[in-house]
């Protein structure tokens, strides 16, 4: 395996800032409980309150529309267990939106999306309309998940066309923008959703730590319970060190946003040098608008697991585009509800780009990707004997963690 190490799996988390860092140790050395009046404890409390201003200027938001939590797994399972009468979503959610969602104990209405990967927010207007008219809409009680980009694919939604068509007919709304945030300029105020879920390690905190988006801190009721912390909305003493630590990267990040110009201008030229070197190589979701960090390529006949392996052993870290269970391989879901070819869709690869990716980083994957596809035109591509072993420990560890990446 390579001693030099390329990190392009920003989707599924990226590097710690060193803002991050900075700030978590000095969180760390402050001590107090942010609960407590005394000196050490308002210290402690301003901590936190500073990072609910860094995240909610991130987001557009006011930061009283903060709510700490551990992630946005709690914060979507926080908002669609509510007794919500009907629940919508597509197949393309993360699943930690659509396993609560489908837990529901309402009405469960799947979304369909576009060979492109959007919703159709004229064809979502017609459903609704007829769901209304059905009686299948019940008013304060219907909610439509949608996220903002999709992890593996980069696409976006028209996320204001969803949120106007879904106002219109009194549903309310919850957006997972964890890969959107700090990727995307976002103004939760004027968005038009009622709840939007982000995450601290994808922006370049730490993990552990995300955060509820809603007006007021919202009408949500908590599911940790047992204390009055985050204003009665998340029981259980602040995690002070992560919190600022989030703070810290949302400041950051809201201040390298200008940065997914030149990054996407990188993302782009990745695909043309694969697409030159291998011309049936496919971009999927290319024909929508994306995040400018994210492509998702697959070389026909190629493995995604196999190429993920080889590109680890030459000091690349990137991501499988379909998901591995129990040590099978599977379609992925997105790729699987956008009527992506079976075979595309086994070969798909995640590349995602963030701050700390540098110029000679895109130089050397070039390269390394040409080099690859090219030895597997006219032949399979295995790996080299001496590596077997570390092929075997690679193959257990995308098994075990295919079920909880992004």
């Amino acid at each position: 395996m390579s001693a030099v190490r390329t990190y392009l799996d920003y989707n599924a988390t990226a590097p710690l800032r060193a803002e991050a860092r900075e700030a978590m140790l000095a969180a760390m050395d402050a001590g107090g409980n942010p609960s407590s009046v005394h000196a050490e404890g308002r210290r402690a409390r301003a901590i936190v309150e500073k990072a609910r201003e860094q995240v909610a200027a991130l987001v557009g938001a006011e930061p009283r529309d903060v709510v700490f939590t551990s992630g946005a797994t709690e914060t979507a399972n926080q908002v669609l267990r509510r007794a919500w009468g009907t629940v919508l979503f597509s197949r393309i959610e993360h699943p930690c939106v659509v396993a609560p969602a489908l837990q529901s104990e309402g009405r469960i209405e799947d979304l369909h999306v576009g060979a492109d990967g959007r919703i159709d927010p004229v064809a979502l207007a017609v459903k609704l309309e007829a769901m209304s008219a059905a009686g299948h809409l019940p008013q304060g009680r219907s909610l439509l998940a949608a996220q903002m980009a999709n992890n593996e694919t980069g696409v976006l939604q028209p996320l204001g066309e969803i949120a106007a068509v879904a106002r219109e007919h009194g549903v309310a709304m919850l957006c997972d923008a964890v890969q959107a945030t700090g990727r995307l300029a976002i103004d939760f105020a004027t968005s038009g959703v009622d709840y939007m879920m982000i995450s601290s390690h994808k922006i370049g905190g730490p993990k552990g730590v995300g955060a509820l988006i809603a007006k007021g801190g919202g009408d949500i009721p908590p599911i940790v319970i047992g204390g009055g912390q985050e204003n009665r909305r998340r029981a259980g003493t602040e995690n002070v060190e992560g919190i600022a630590g989030f703070g810290a990267a949302a400041e950051a990040a809201l201040r390298d946003l200008a940065s997914m110009e030149r990054i996407g201008a990188w993302r782009d030229r990745i695909e043309q040098e694969a697409r030159a070197v291998r011309p049936d190589t496919a971009v999927v979701g290319s024909t929508a608008p994306r995040l400018a960090n994210t492509s998702s390529l697959a070389v026909p006949g190629l493995a995604s697991e196999t190429l993920v392996i080889r590109l680890d052993l030459a000091g690349y870290a990137v991501s499988a585009g379909s998901a591995c269970a129990s040590g099978k391989v599977g379609s992925s879901p997105v790729l699987a509800a956008m009527g992506v070819a079976p075979d595309i869709a086994r070969a798909a690869v995640r590349i995602s780009l963030g701050h700390a990716t540098t110029a000679d980083d895109i130089d050397r994957f070039i390269e390394t990707w040409c080099g690859i596809v090219s030895v597997s035109r006219n032949s399979s591509v295995t790996l080299p004997r001496a590596s077997a072993p570390a092929a075997q420990h690679h193959e257990a560890a995308i098994a075990a963690a295919a079920m909880g990446e992004r």
